[in-house]
């Protein structure tokens, strides 16, 4: 039957799945969770809707990746957390390979590095691939992080033999992927692997497929091992016209990738970003405006611009600070090279310009005054995740507020 996949869905019986004519990405996902659910195919966790499921024979699917020459010869290996790779991330740490996970919806950064203990034990390797191995024995790996990954094993929901590959529908595979390009961590001949159960493997059409899409190279089934040959280029960076102030704000990271690209003279504009938008946040907009207004010639500041205290104000902060209204928001984590100018073209990029700076680059820090609490608070959330010259800034509201027109800043370094 043209369109549909025979597949094994039991030892007693043979059944298929086929994709309608006109099928959307949604219809085929759909009908993927049914069949596994229906079929007694689906593993804990449960259901497997809204998921990448794991399935019965994950483990033995994940343990041909073994038999691959692509992955004997990696060195480097990122795999998703979810739990039907949890036998790729054992092979990987079994194989003394650098093993790179991606962080939980990308919240806190791109990727953690898992770290086993000294001297660990095959059933301690165990847990470590495990979702609670992740948090317990990883290291967060910065923008900088110099990742150089020769292998890319992510999770699918359905995927044809030609490799094209449908996720849960949150993207973050595809962004995952589109942003290891723009870190120049993996390149177009990485190879990219999924393992999902024989009945996943179904006809897809091209015309669902965005040029966002992930691609695979290699299918692992508990039966079979497809070498796709796709021929359908990757994504070659991050899309930024496809990417929303929603997303930017979900994953933190993008933002520091956004600024960092945008500096490098790439078109960056999102989007939702249109000239009609400047008047959606006025709050932040008359922020920068007044950060504008203050900023002095780069000469005038001399040496004050890395290691010397520098107070930047205006009038209006100078009104507010009897008031009792000013918040401060503390960053820290500051890498010594960096100029209070380049930290307050980032606070302009990321509308979170402040009435004040009260620059300590010596003690690799900076204070920034605004006018209430809720702007404050606005701004440490554009400003989560945000990296500088290589160190992820430490952003948050500072301990101790305003007291009589001062900041104390002993409490935080």
């Amino acid at each position: 039957m043209q369109g549909c996949v025979r597949l094994r869905a039991g030892a007693r019986s043979q059944r298929e799945l086929c994709p309608s004519s006109g099928a959307t990405k949604g219809d085929i996902r759909e009908k993927v969770w049914d069949y596994l659910e229906a079929g007694g195919l689906a593993e804990f966790p449960r259901p497997v809707h809204h998921r990448i499921p794991n399935f019965k024979g994950s483990y033995q699917a994940c343990c041909s990746i073994k038999e691959l020459d692509v992955f004997n010869r990696a060195s480097e290996v990122k795999v998703d957390p979810d739990k039907p790779l949890e036998g790729v991330r054992l092979a990987a740490l079994q194989a003394r390979k650098t093993l790179l996970v991606p962080t939980p919806r990308l919240r806190s950064g791109l990727f953690n590095k898992i770290v086993p203990p000294p001297g660990a034990t095959k059933e301690t390797l165990r847990i470590c691939a495990t979702s609670q191995g992740i948090k317990e024995y990883s290291v967060p790996v910065g923008l900088d992080g110099k990742a150089r990954v020769d292998l890319v094993v992510v999770g699918s929901v359905a995927v044809s033999e030609k490799g094209w590959r449908i996720g849960k529908g949150e993207g973050y595979a595809d962004m995952e992927y589109a942003m290891m390009v723009s870190m120049g961590a993996v390149t177009e001949d990485t190879p990219v692997i999924t393992i999902v159960h024989d009945c996943q493997v179904v006809d897809i059409a091209e015309e669902l497929l965005g040029d966002h899409d992930l691609t695979v190279d290699y299918i692992l089934t508990p039966t079979r091992t497809i070498k796709t040959n796709c021929k359908r280029p990757k994504p070659r960076g991050i899309i930024w016209h496809k990417v929303s102030y929603e997303m930017l704000g979900k994953i933190p990271i993008l933002k520091s990738l956004r600024y960092k690209e945008k500096q490098a003279g790439k078109d960056v504009t999102l989007q939702d970003e249109q000239p009609d938008l400047a008047n959606a946040n006025k709050p932040a907009v008359l922020n920068e405006k007044a950060m504008a207004g203050n900023t002095r010639p780069q000469a005038s500041m001399g040496s004050a611009e890395t290691g010397q205290q520098y107070v930047e104000s205006d009038s209006l902060s100078l009104r507010l600070e009897g008031s009792g209204m000013i918040t401060t928001v503390y960053v820290g984590n500051i890498p010594p090279n960096l100029r209070v100018s380049e930290l307050k073209c980032a606070l302009r990029e990321f509308h979170a310009a402040p009435l004040r700076v009260n620059w300590q680059g010596a003690q690799h820090r900076a204070f920034l005054d605004y006018k209430d609490k809720a702007t404050a608070e606005s701004a440490v959330s554009s400003l989560k995740g945000l990296s500088l010259g290589g160190n992820t800034l430490r952003v948050e509201l500072a301990k101790n507020q305003r007291n009589k027109g001062r900041v104390e800043i002993n409490s935080q370094k």
